[in-house]
């Protein structure tokens, strides 16, 4: 984590209480969007020092992750991101610049198509738009895969979602509840990756759940993108390859003036 203790807060947004913190005081605001079954400790911890020391970056524990309570709400990219959306207006932020990994990356892609004027830049980590974006052995998994998470991966998972959720009980039920999303997502269509205006950076490993080739055909859509692709780097490893990200970031977002 950073440096200095966060301001952490509960947002009121359409009807749940969702939890986020405050890092760093000054530079353009940045919204941080972790990955499915995580917490943003798990997902930021390494990045979050050298974001800090040049945004206001505000960071999310989605409906049923880390310190949000689960809801009988189903859960949507459309809803997350509407609720990302409602919190800005909470805390009074017109527009923002939005990193998200994975299922956060999902949320961000999103809102940058349902929300495009409360985003100046967009950095998706590990991030599809098709179903057909990931490699076969994800959605029928094979257990030898070096892209699939493994079993240190899982333990980090339930180790972090235990010390912070309201209910440390209900980790299996958010899994049973995020896979009809992580899997049965509205895909989006070429022509709405088209209409994307902001700036936009894709990141992903070269082990990735995501196939290089989707990836390159992101870059080919949205209008004002860049690719990276990071070696010898798997999905879960993204965001933590802070060697590769903080000069990239550094390079791609702005900064205080």
């Amino acid at each position: 984590m950073t440096s200095s203790a966060p301001t952490v807060g509960y947002a009121p947004v359409n009807g749940i209480e969702l939890y986020y913190e405050l890092h760093g005081n000054d530079g353009p605001p940045l919204v941080l969007l972790h990955g499915g079954a995580l917490t943003i400790d798990l997902s930021f911890a390494a990045l979050l020092p050298a974001l800090a020391a040049n945004h206001r970056v505000i960071a999310v524990e989605l409906q049923g992750h880390g310190h949000t309570a689960d809801s009988d709400r189903t859960m949507s990219l459309e809803v997350f991101s509407d609720d990302i959306v409602a919190l800005l207006d909470h805390l009074g932020i017109e527009r923002a610049d939005f990193l998200g990994f994975s299922l956060g990356g999902l949320v961000a892609l999103r809102t940058a198509v349902r929300h495009p004027q409360r985003i100046d830049h967009l950095v998706l980590l590990a991030t599809h738009y098709r179903h057909d974006g990931y490699h076969a052995e994800i959605t029928a998994p094979e257990q030898n895969s070096p892209r699939l998470p493994t079993a240190a991966d899982f333990a980090a998972m339930v180790d972090a979602y235990a010390r912070v959720a309201p209910d440390p009980a209900h980790f299996e039920t958010t899994l049973t509840k995020l896979q009809p999303l992580a899997h049965g997502f509205v895909e989006w269509t070429e022509d709405e990756l088209r209409s994307i205006a902001a700036p936009t950076l894709l990141v992903i490993g070269d082990t990735d759940f995501i196939r290089i080739e989707h990836a390159a055909r992101m870059h080919d859509l949205i209008p004002d993108a860049h690719l990276a692709i990071l070696p010898n780097t798997t999905h879960m490893q993204v965001p933590s390859r802070t060697d590769l990200l903080v000069p990239m970031l550094a390079s791609f977002l702005p900064t205080k003036v």
